[in-house]
């Protein structure tokens, strides 16, 4: 059974900087689309960034872009994603997502992880 291990999350202040990392166990899984979803407290689950196998496409919803930063090493078969400038706002559940699909829905992905928490205080 494939699961998505997440890494990273915790406590930040605004304007900080975390970065969250994502590896799937066995690593010899593989996904063509890999990315995050995050959802805060009272809110629906929100697509934040994906990314494909080559690193050659990258998508990001437009409340992150300019701050958040998705990349993958096929080596490590590991996804990160760079938080920086982080707002308050952008406290929630991060959860890794995986799909043979160019998603930006929850519904089109096929793999989760587990989440993991991050919070930015103002």
């Amino acid at each position: 059974q494939v699961q998505l291990v997440e890494s990273g999350g915790g406590l930040v202040q605004a304007g900080g900087s975390l970065r969250l990392s994502c590896a799937p166990s066995p690593r010899t899984f593989r996904s063509a689309q890999m990315g995050w979803f995050r959802q805060a407290p009272g809110k629906e689950r929100e697509f934040v960034a994906r990314i494909n196998w080559s690193g050659g496409s990258i998508d990001y919803t437009d409340s992150v872009k300019g701050r958040f930063t998705i990349s993958r090493d096929r080596a490590k078969n590991t996804v990160y994603l760079e938080m920086n400038s982080l707002k308050p706002e952008d406290t929630a559940v991060y959860s890794c997502a995986a799909s043979s699909l160019v998603f930006t829905r929850a519904s089109m992905v096929g793999y989760w992880g587990q989440g993991t928490q991050v919070t930015v205080s103002s």
